[in-house]
């Protein structure tokens, strides 16, 4: 699994390769090929099985570019920041959490930045290009500023994560459900972050692609309609308990982590299962993958439990390329506060329920004389006050004082009456919370391409170096070969290549070099099969079907081919049990 080895495949293979590069590069911004795209659109449609289809969660797609008050809102503005230090001689900036981290081999992520300039200054740490003095810690925010209109009036953001156009526009999703919950929304897109030093290829990117689902649920019922089907599979997972004692990940079933209470509600844990199953079904072996909680001072302040999904790669470590969160209630309220427009949904009981209420009545010949343009701010602020409170000022002192912005108001109980009576409640009116499962696919990508990466030795001593995509997400599906550059056997294979791309598989044709050369170069790039027309093709109409992976070969005709390849592709049939 050497990275170096995989990014030459992926650079001279047309896969994936360094944005810009006629320039010199610029850090943070890749490129995918011609057949890193088809690779990147492969895993996305896969995941869509899993999310739209399987799951039944629509697609949105919001603007990429966000104005400052939605960011604003969701705390982006102010909080989205990484702590950056700068050389006072070369003046290069470097993430000062990752410089302390590298220098003393210690987590330091989340400290405040006067605590990281400390470190820096009590260990004497030095920029590591020039070996000068580094200065303090400052945040630094990682969005792409931009403006909106000619004029530049209105200042705007790349957006961050794609999560927030779906939380800004939960008041048409909601009622798309018609406020039936739990619902799920998805979105696949591009998120851009201006990285202070993106040091790490793929994994640390400026402009990356995010495919992230919003599940909306009653904060009072977090269980799963699909539960008892997953609570006899196993996960390993790196909980709080385990990186505080600093034990090894444990591997635990579902049912066990919920009733040990290690994960926090059934929703959860069964994003957890579908992105252990997602990641296995793109060739991302069990052993490389462990789910790991964050720990108290790391999780976010808007959330009760995070997972995430790590993938273990030899260059760095255990890497990230998933995050699984219960957001709470946090986005849409903040929205609630910022927009002042309503994001709640009403949950209908299943029977009525009689409940004593009391409600004030106004007396508007005061009230409207009184309070004027404060009117409509006065009576919603006394109908959602504390009624006793309010009564028992009239009682004692005869006056109840309130604040409407800058402005000091007293009534007397010749303003506003209470009046107590029993009413029938259908149902109440909440604001959900979000269970989200975020998926970086880039990272994803990377860490398939990195596990797929094999190299197998023949008896003779060759090596053979090739990418072990599972047939689902290769970009290529077939190589269709001519066994010699002869036209007797080109026009077969042509019209075969043809046929299998109007049936919706991507084919490779190729007559250079010898068979093996072809078969070699097909293995490479990760194509699963090859299809081989030969001269007794001529004869009986058949061709020679080769599984990359094994050797094997069968003999099948031509005009099954279509029906044999879906059924390998999509797993109906293992090679061994194609019929000759």
């Amino acid at each position: 699994m050497s990275n170096e080895k995989v990014m030459s495949i992926l650079k001279k293979r047309g896969i994936l390769y360094p944005s810009f590069e006629i320039y010199s590069g610029v850090a943070g911004f890749y490129d995918y090929g011609p057949l890193g795209g088809l690779l990147k659109n492969n895993i996305m449609n896969l995941w869509r099985q899993y999310y739209v289809f399987q799951e039944g969660f629509y697609e949105i797609e919001a603007p990429t570019v966000m104005p400052r008050n939605t960011l604003k809102a969701s705390g982006h503005v102010d909080n989205f920041t990484d702590p950056m230090t700068q050389c006072t001689e070369c003046n290069e900036v470097y993430r000062a959490d990752h410089i302390i981290e590298a220098a003393i081999n210690k987590e330091v992520e989340g400290l405040p930045d006067e605590k990281l300039t400390e470190i820096i200054e009590e260990n004497n740490i030095i920029c590591p290009d020039c070996e000068g003095k580094l200065g303090a810690v400052t945040s630094y925010n990682l969005m792409f500023k931009t403006q909106i209109g000619a004029s530049g009036k209105q200042v705007g953001f790349m957006r961050p994560e794609t999560a927030q156009g779906i939380f800004i526009a939960f008041k048409r999703i909601s009622r798309f459900y018609k406020d039936k919950l739990p619902f799920g929304i998805v979105q696949l897109g591009k998120s851009y972050r201006n990285e202070l030093s993106p040091r790490q290829g793929v994994i640390r990117l400026r402009e990356f692609t995010q495919a992230e689902a919003e599940i909306f649920v009653d904060p009072s019922d977090k269980s799963h309609k699909n539960y008892e089907n997953i609570t006899d599979i196993e996960l390993k997972l790196y909980s709080q308990k385990e990186q505080i004692n600093e034990d090894e990940p444990i591997i635990i079933t579902v049912n066990d982590a919920i009733k040990e209470g290690i994960v926090s509600s059934q929703m959860l844990i069964y994003q957890i299962v579908l992105a252990n199953n997602f990641l296995s079904d793109i060739g991302i072996p069990q052993e490389a993958i462990r789910f790991r909680q964050h720990l108290p001072d790391e999780m976010a302040h808007y959330a009760i439990d995070c997972w995430d999904a790590e993938v273990k790669t030899d260059q760095y470590g255990w890497v990230e390329i998933i995050g699984i969160a219960d957001r709470t209630d946090f986005d849409l309220k903040s929205h609630i506060a910022h927009s002042k427009e309503d994001l709640s949904v009403f949950k209908e009981y299943d029977e009525p329920v009689t409940v004593t209420v009391t409600k004030p009545s106004f007396n508007m010949k005061k009230f409207g004389p009184t309070f004027k343009g404060d009117s409509p701010k006065a009576k919603e602020f006394l109908e959602n006050a504390d009624v006793n409170e309010i009564k028992e000022a009239f009682e004692t002192s005869g006056t109840y004082s309130f604040k409407i912005g800058d402005n000091t108001y007293e009534i007397d109980d010749s303003f506003v009456t209470f009046e107590t009576k029993e009413e029938q409640i259908k149902g109440d009116r909440f604001v959900p919370h979000v269970i989200e499962p975020s998926y970086g696919i880039d990272r994803i990508i990377y860490s398939t391409l990195l596990h797929s990466y094999t190299e197998d030795k023949s008896e003779e001593g060759e090596t053979r170096e090739y990418l072990k995509l599972p047939a689902k997400i290769a970009p290529i599906k077939a190589a269709v070969l001519p066994l010699v550059n002869k036209e007797e056997l080109t026009t077969i294979a042509e019209n075969i290549e043809i046929t299998l791309r109007s049936n919706g598989f991507i084919t490779n044709y190729e007559t250079s070099g010898t068979i093996g050369k072809r078969y070699a170069r097909a293995d490479e790039i990760g194509v699963p099969f090859a299809i081989t027309v030969d001269y007794d093709t001529v004869e009986d109409n058949r061709v020679t079907i080769r599984n990359r992976d094994t050797f094997q070969q069968k003999r099948v005709l031509i005009n099954q081919l279509p029906v044999i390849m879906r059924e390998l592709i999509e797993g109906y049939k293992n090679f061994e049990d194609i019929a000759e």
